[in-house]
Parts: structure tokens; C-alpha cells; sequence
């Protein structure tokens, strides 16, 4: 196989290769490995300080937890310590197209490298994941609705306005733009198709707390860039992985989308 270039044709799924990238203080990479490994692929649970090269895989998750204590901000280590290790690789990674994705603290590590929403390189992040309006962690289930119109790889495969029950926990969830800048970089998301998932109620309307956990602006719960390879969301997929709604949709579909789009790359 030839890894960053072009394929000829199809790969087959066993030959996906998934780097689930971990450091002390993550705490969802077992799932997320089982998640990709139940599709057919090869994920890898690799330790930031083992991998080798980033090309030798075909898509970058960063999992849920607590990387490096939530010290700083959350994500903030882990992330200066990517910038630090392959700031150019990854930047490659995702020009050439090729999937990243983060979930919670993923999320969130993903924002502080500025790779998300992506407005600008990575020397300094466009966005923060910010206190809950609780001002306390939020472990609940909660209705997120798919808003994206087939531009976010993870998603393409759910219809747009699909409602899944997918559970959230985490203390920092709300999505902050610098003060000057927030109409400017909501409007651009919307703009873009960069809002991925929002919250809602049983209705599927948009509602303030408990209905969205942490208070984030327009309900947002997910985002991706705005090529669409890179993609993060709050609430955690791999948790519910057999829970289908009415419709059979379930979070499932998102690790099964990503390989799809990579076995057509």
C-alpha cells in the first residue's frame, strides 16, 4: 500500500489503519479501538511518545479522558506536545485529506491545536472549550441532531436532521470564539457547513439546560473543518455504539462512515 499519495483502487477494510493516539490521562481509547475494530479495520493504540510516523496510518482519533491532568486548559498539553512532535506532519496529514477526529478531550485537544474549526494554522487556536454554565462536570444522556449536509466525513452516512441519543460527560464543553470575532466565527461555521451535531430536546428543538449539557452557543455539540476530514464532538459515539434510535441510526455509524470514506480514497 502507499500511504499519503493516490489510490488506484478501493482498500479493503482490514487494511485501514487507525492510530488512536493516547497519553497518560486518557481514558476512552479502549472503546474507540473496539469501535473501528468491530467495522473490519486495524486500529492501533499507540502512546504520543511511540509513534513513529503518522503516515503509516490512515486516520488520527483522539480519544475521550483527561489528558495530562486537564492542567493549563483541557487538551492544552496534549496538545502543545503534538505541536511540539509533528506540527508539519499533521498538517500534511490533513491537507492530503486524509480523516482526524476527537472526542471529548479529543475535542478539545483539537481546538487548542487549531486544527478546529481551523479558521487559521496552528500557532494559536481560533476557539476554547470552556466551563460548563454549571460550573460543574455533566454526565447525562443528551439528543444531538445532525446538521451537516454530507460535507463531514464522519457523518456523510447520517441523514441531516437524524436525532441519536448519545451520552456526554466532561466539565469543559462550551465552545467560545475570541469576543471581537464570535458573531464573525459562528457565522462561518453556519456559512461553511461546519456545524456537525446540535443539542436538543425530546422534540428536537433546540433548548437550553439540561438539554445542552454546558451552554454552548447555537447549541453547537460538534464541529468539523472546512474540508470536513477533521472533526470533533463533545458527547461520545463509542459509548453508544449499539444504542439505535427509531430509525436504526446509532454510533456506529460514525466510525462506519469515516472507513467508508477512506476505503474510497
Amino acid at each position: 500500500m502507499q500511504y499519503g499519495g493516490i489510490w488506484g483502487d478501493s482498500m479493503d477494510r482490514s487494511e485501514i489503519k487507525v492510530c488512536v493516539l493516547r497519553i497518560e490521562g486518557t481514558n476512552n481509547e479502549d472503546e474507540m479501538y473496539y469501535a473501528f475494530k468491530r467495522l473490519g479495520a486495524s486500529p492501533e493504540l499507540v502512546h504520543l511518545k511511540d509513534l513513529k510516523d503518522i503516515f503509516d496510518y490512515n486516520c488520527l482519533m483522539i480519544p475521550g479522558g483527561f489528558s495530562a491532568g486537564d492542567y493549563v486548559r483541557a487538551g492544552a498539553i496534549f496538545a502543545s506536545r503534538i505541536r511540539a512532535r509533528m506540527a508539519n506532519d499533521l498538517h500534511k496529514f490533513i491537507d492530503e485529506g486524509w480523516p482526524v477526529g476527537g472526542i471529548c478531550n479529543g475535542f478539545q485537544v483539537l481546538v487548542e491545536l487549531g486544527v478546529l474549526p481551523g479558521f487559521k494554522r496552528m500557532d494559536y487556536p481560533d476557539a476554547c472549550l470552556f466551563l460548563n454554565n454549571s460550573a460543574r462536570f455533566e454526565c447525562r444522556p443528551t439528543l444531538l441532531k445532525h446538521e451537516n449536509k454530507g460535507k463531514c466525513v464522519f457523518t456523510r452516512n447520517i441523514p441531516k436532521g437524524e436525532v441519536m441519543l448519545v451520552p456526554s460527560a466532561h466539565g469543559e464543553g462550551k465552545l467560545l470564539f475570541p469576543r471581537e470575532k464570535e458573531r464573525e466565527y459562528f457565522d462561518r461555521l453556519f456559512e461553511n457547513d461546519q456545524v456537525v451535531f446540535r443539542y436538543v430536546d425530546k422534540k428536537g428543538e433546540y433548548a437550553g439546560y439540561p438539554w445542552n449539557p454546558n451552554g454552548s452557543a447555537h447549541n453547537i455539540a460538534g464541529i468539523c473543518n472546512e474540508a470536513g476530514n477533521v472533526f470533533g464532538m463533545m458527547p461520545h459515539p463509542e459509548r453508544a455504539y449499539f444504542d439505535k434510535n427509531k430509525n436504526g441510526i446509532s454510533g456506529m455509524k460514525l466510525f462506519e462512515s469515516v472507513l467508508k470514506y477512506i476505503e474510497e480514497k
